[in-house]
């Protein structure tokens, strides 16, 4: 005799699990990529060159991950309840990224704005926007 998991209920208890998935998705590649970025190449390239290479990518895993939860957790959710997702998955991110900022490269997070390239901040900026919206955009839905 098997027992079945119940189906989960509860919007926000969905909500939650979908955007912390997402994040760990998306944060976990950055990571990686991050890495990569910083090692091999920063010295080949410079420092913008190597942020804006790596953007598409990050866009690519943004847009499949985003396609992915909305389909496993949130395919019923509607406008507002997918734009939580990401907009928790958002907030998951700048914590993780201004605790790593803060406390493992010793600056504040005005000092590290104030470091960033203009160029490549800009675009890092809207690939934060579209990591918040991407889910909300039903990506993830049949049909689009």
């Amino acid at each position: 005799m098997s027992v079945r998991q119940p189906i989960e209920r509860d919007p926000i208890r969905q909500i939650l699990k979908a955007g912390a998935l997402y994040f760990a998705i998306v944060f976990g590649a950055g990571f990686v990529l991050g890495t990569i970025r910083t090692i091999w190449m920063v010295p080949r390239f410079d420092t913008r060159r190597a942020e804006l290479i790596e953007a598409p990518i990050m866009f690519a895993i943004t847009l499949l991950a985003s396609r992915w939860v909305v389909r496993r957790f949130a395919t019923r959710a509607s406008f507002f309840g997918r734009l939580a997702v990401g907009l928790f998955a958002l907030g998951l991110l700048l914590l993780s990224e201004f605790t790593v900022v803060r406390w493992i490269r010793g600056l504040t997070i005005a000092e590290y704005l104030a470091g960033r390239d203009p160029v490549a901040g800009t675009v890092y900026v809207v690939l934060l926007a579209a990591f918040a919206l991407m889910p909300s955009l039903g990506v993830g839905r049949s049909g689009l």
